[in-house]
């Protein structure tokens, strides 16, 4: 079987990078777990999570609740440390950066969509937009500029001096859209960013975030609803019991499973022996 992703060659179950287009890996989890103590024992809500984000791609984290989903967000995005394995962001070990400095780079670099909006109600919607500028030290001048320009975008010009309050849900996730993309950043973490919508709004919301990838910036998206994974992603990473399922690419209109493909890298990159979800025996 052959088939071409974004520039790679699919020959059954390899993939061949061209030399004229490798691309920059945004991202990377080697190896990790998230554990948490409860009383006398130890909750295992990730086991040996292991890949890499690509500029570009639009990646989907999926899998049912208690799937280990939020923790994967958590640590992909920088928000928490893991109790096992390594996490780099833009090729740094974030566990070498002092929190200061992880602070700045993850918001440069990373831009947040959550589920539940997370809009500051005693700020305009202009204001929310703001607001992540302000830590990076941008100019009012340049502040104010942009969220103007950023809400066009997500056509809510006429809805600045409002409050989160007094506009729809689907308003209010447009906003955060905007503010995610306040300071220009290569990727888009969106957790759950239909989950409180309704059909039509929520297919909105997903235009946005196509749109976004397909003018360069990379999206992740955590997400419980397979059809999303399959209608947007690129690539997708299935989660279940707080370990790697399985790993499914698109290759033109379908999706092929690559778990083999996965398997054999976290082989080479010493993780021992590998069982039926990638978790080291």
């Amino acid at each position: 079987m052959c088939g071409e992703i974004r520039g790679q060659i699919y020959i059954g179950d390899l993939f061949w990078q061209g030399m004229k287009e490798v691309r920059k890996e945004v991202i990377r989890l080697r190896n990790v777990s998230k554990h948490y103590p409860m009383g006398k024992g130890v909750v295992k809500a990730l086991n040996h999570l292991d890949f890499k984000v690509f500029e570009g791609e639009f990646v989907a984290i999926m899998g049912p609740s208690g799937s280990g989903k939020s923790t994967a967000m958590n640590l992909v995005g920088s928000l928490d440390m893991p109790t096992y394995g390594t996490i780099y962001l833009d090729g740094g070990d974030i566990s070498e950066f002092s929190e200061s400095n992880l602070a700045q780079v993850r918001g440069k670099k990373i831009g947040f969509i959550f589920q539940s909006f997370n809009l500051i109600p005693n700020l305009t919607v202009k204001e929310n937009v703001m607001l992540p500028m302000m830590f990076q030290g941008t100019s009012i001048e340049e502040r104010e500029y942009k969220a103007d320009e950023l809400l066009k975008l997500v056509e809510l010009g006429d809805r600045m001096e409002h409050y989160p309050g007094e506009i729809s849900g689907g308003q209010m996730q447009r906003v955060a859209i905007a503010r995610s993309l306040a300071n220009d950043p290569e990727v888009i973490l969106a957790d759950e960013p239909t989950g409180n919508l309704d059909t039509k709004t929520g297919a909105i919301v997903m235009e946005f975030l196509e749109k976004l990838n397909r003018q360069g910036k990379t999206v992740i998206m955590v997400t419980h609803e397979p059809y999303l994974a399959k209608k947007y992603a690129d690539i997708v990473y299935w989660l279940l019991d707080g370990e790697l399922d399985k790993v499914t690419k698109r290759v033109g209109k379908n999706f092929v499973d690559v778990t083999k493909v996965k398997k054999k890298e976290a082989r080479e990159n010493g993780f021992g022996k590998i069982g039926k979800s990638l978790r080291v025996r």
